[in-house]
């Protein structure tokens, strides 16, 4: 493939970055251009008139995603075919097929290697049907604690919140990922340990911090009189130390396939959603991924909204020179699906390499951030209207609530204020306000985009999930690098684990040898002298 700084499109590209589209101007945003600029599938509408985008610029961009074939290996990806991979370098070399996951409602895939995964898949799904029936029969258990640390919670605790909801009555769930011992006493505060289950994710068995922090949920539950065995659930890779029926009343399987970020339709969040849900509202979250992985497949960037989004946040980060990007859900049971959002992007476009091992000229994925409004408006929203760092938004919103519960207060809705003020941070963001006075003066011009459904329901959950993975998977395409590998994370754990030994060395009452890691030994020197 061509450097990316070279393809035609991206010249072209460049050359309208020079002179983008202008929404501060009389006239440039009109009831015409949202009316016209607006993409809609499975009920959501993705409106983008306030990006400062014209019809040419979409058109360069169209050409971007052609050039670069992102629907090809789009395709290919969903196929099962190795899209993660540095070639001529030790990598992981394998498929990408979190979308095999939530494919067994029609096995469509004609690749064996995604017929696999969909198959391994639906018969983890039964399987946990199967246990879920077992423990519904005593009615014992009312709380289950999942823990696991990055993907194994950060998507799953998102979704769940998101669809709290929607919960089954006398369920609570919790999660541990820190090892930080307060986070760990203070959910076992919560729960009564008799009637709470502990799902472990790990899919290596090996994880530090999860392991830590499951000895740490055994001794409760130890001291306490009860056999932890009884209580703890594994999710983990097939055959790995924790697949281990002495120590665990259930496994369920992941596979070196499905990447952290990428896990929550697996079994990392299979488990726990499903026993806060219902195996049916589960699986009705499966179907909304399922209905966008296919939209992803469209070749049309006006009918492939994933596409559409991936395009114009390359227009934002690559050609306006735009480095970060805040998604605002308008709706507070999206409260942490920015933080998930934040280890999607970040992990999967953090990179400086391609998958040819060059290092790159160009920006490749922007810091993500972003907190729900209308919080938001009382706290960073003075820096993103007035600030000197420009700072694209996605919103995201609602037509309906959740819970359906409402009043009308000064003749209007809860929720209709709610919208009232999405619309207009909208608007006020891009067209700005002109003023002699310097300090009322707005520059405008913050190019934002709407990601607009019904409710937040199971299913649209799933959407929304897939429709931001698969925007992550079409900027890797088009940038030529690897999205699914997190090399990034490891350098640092492999010198914590020297600090450890360290910590380790001192507790047996030996002084350290400073040769072995002299920077780690500096440190612990000064802790020491903390009093």
């Amino acid at each position: 493939m061509t450097s990316f700084r070279h393809l035609k499109s991206v010249i072209r590209l460049n050359e309208l970055a020079e002179d983008p589209y202008d929404l501060t101007k009389e006239g440039a945003v009109t009831p015409k251009r949202i009316d016209t600029m607006i993409s809609e599938a499975l009920g959501f509408q993705l409106f983008y008139a306030m990006e400062r985008v014209s019809d040419i610029t979409l058109t360069a961009l169209s050409d971007l995603a052609e050039e670069t074939q992102a629907v090809k290996k789009m395709t290919e990806m969903q196929a099962g075919e190795i899209v993660n991979f540095i070639e001529g370098h030790e990598s992981e070399k394998r498929p990408a097929l979190h979308t095999a996951m939530r494919d067994f409602f029609e096995q469509r895939n004609a690749s064996s290697k995604a017929k696999e995964a969909t198959e391994l898949a639906y018969k983890e799904c039964e399987k946990l049907r199967a246990f879920l029936n077992e423990i519904e029969k005593t009615n014992q258990y009312t709380d289950m604690v999942q823990i696991g640390i990055g993907g194994s919670e950060l998507g799953p605790k998102a979704v769940y919140m998101a669809l709290e909801a929607f919960h089954k009555p006398g369920r609570r769930v919790h999660f541990l990922s820190n090892v930080d011992p307060d986070d760990g006493s203070h959910i076992f505060h919560q729960v009564d340990l008799e009637k709470t289950l502990v799902v472990v994710v790990s899919k290596s068995g090996s994880t530090l911090e999860t392991l830590t922090n499951e000895q740490f949920a055994r001794e409760k539950f130890k001291k306490a009189g009860f056999n932890p065995k009884n209580h703890f659930l594994a999710v983990t890779g097939k055959g790995s130390p924790m697949d281990d029926p002495q120590q665990y009343a259930a496994s369920f399987y992941m596979w070196d396939y499905i990447g952290g970020r990428y896990s929550a339709t697996s079994m990392v969040g299979g488990v726990i959603l499903a026993f806060a849900l219902g195996m049916d509202r589960f699986l009705e979250f499966l179907r909304g991924a399922s209905a966008m992985d296919k939209i992803a497949l469209k070749a049309d960037p006006k009918a492939n909204l994933p596409l559409l989004s991936a395009l114009l946040g390359i227009w934002n980060r690559n050609f306006l020179t735009l480095p970060t990007t805040a998604i605002i859900p308008y709706s507070q049971a999206l409260s942490r699906f920015p933080a998930h959002l934040q280890q999607l992007d970040m992990e999967s476009n953090g990179k400086r390499i391609d998958k040819k091992g060059h290092p790159v000229d160009f920006d490749t994925g922007p810091i993500i951030w972003g907190e729900p409004g209308t919080n938001g408006q009382h706290s960073f929203y003075q820096s993103i209207h007035q600030g000197t760092t420009v700072v694209p938004l996605e919103f995201i919103g609602f037509k309906e609530s959740q819970y359906r519960d409402d009043i009308l207060f000064q003749g209007t809705t809860c929720q209709e204020k709610l919208l009232s003020n999405l619309f207009a941070q909208s608007i006020a963001l891009a067209v700005g306000q002109q003023n002699d006075n310097p300090n009322k003066f707005f520059p405008g011009n913050r190019p934002n985009r709407i990601l607009f459904g019904e409710r937040l329901d199971p299913y649209a959950m799933g959407a929304i999930l897939a429709y931001y993975e698969h925007k992550v998977a079409f900027q890797g395409f088009m940038w030529n690098i690897n999205s699914f590998d997190q090399e990034g994370v490891q350098l640092g754990k492999k010198l914590a684990l020297k600090i450890i030994d360290q910590f380790a060395t001192l507790k047996q009452g030996k002084p350290i040898d400073p040769k072995g890691f002299p920077l780690g030994a500096a440190y612990l020197k000064h802790i020491e002298k903390v009093k």
